[in-house]
């Protein structure tokens, strides 16, 4: 039990002192997370907003798809995302193995369903009358689009909220992506592992409080938001 005692007492002191290791990996996750974020909203709210306005053939089929690839595999994600950047793979040229650029694809694939989902079921779950005033109001295309969005806000935040922490708890694709290079690809999640597995425990928990810090930052945030949506 000593080691752990230990280890606690220098992982508060790695944290205090915020040491130029810990500091670029913190930074590195955020990186990395924030340019995923853009990607998994930049494609899941219109395609979440398209699945859950318009009847379609073969609507219910991937919307059972989408909430079947809710539980899908980190290590999973990372192997198929492998094959295809890799050298051997069709997008080899473009060198997004182990970079940041490569594991964003990782998980965005990750949080893509997550906000697809849940902006489909905001936008249908909306009362339909709103739908015949913005009709009779002329709204269309991009506009109805991003009114709509606006009305289902909350649910909206929720489920980009939910993703965030999908992505920033992940492991498996971050680490066959990225190959937890140091100062370059070393994510919180990733460096957790690999320090632990050497024994540096004080650099593993300094590295998992921050991760339960921001963990629950992002469930306070929820709990308002989900108030705020009742009320």
């Amino acid at each position: 039990m000593d080691f752990i005692t230990e280890g606690f007492f220098q992982a508060i002191r790695l944290i205090v002192s915020m040491d130029e290791e810990t500091a670029n990996i913190v930074l590195t996750t955020l990186k990395l997370t924030g340019l995923s974020m853009l990607g998994i909203l930049a494609l899941g709210l219109p395609l979440g907003f398209a699945l859950g306005y318009f009847d379609f053939p073969g609507k219910r089929f991937i919307q059972t798809l989408t909430e079947t690839l809710l539980a899908l595999p980190t290590v999973v994600v990372g192997l198929l995302v492998y094959a295809f950047i890799s050298r051997r793979g069709p997008f080899g040229q473009y060198e997004l193995l182990f970079t940041i650029r490569g594991m964003a694809i990782g998980q965005l694939l990750l949080g893509l369903p997550i906000v697809i989902a849940h902006t489909a079921a905001a936008i249908e779950g909306m009362d339909r009358r709103l739908r015949l005033t913005l009709l009779t109001l002329g709204a269309s295309g991009s506009k109805l689009a991003l009114t709509s969005l606006w009305e289902g806000r909350f649910q909206v935040l929720v489920a980009s909220l939910t993703a965030y922490g999908r992505i920033i708890g992940e492991v498996g694709s971050a680490m066959m992506l990225g190959g937890n290079i140091k100062w370059h690809t070393r994510t919180i999640t990733t460096a957790i592992t690999l320090e632990t597995g050497k024994g540096d425990f004080a650099l593993g928990i300094a590295l998992g409080v921050i991760l339960i810090a921001i963990s629950f930052a992002l469930n306070v945030s929820l709990s308002f938001l989900r108030r705020r949506a009742e009320n």
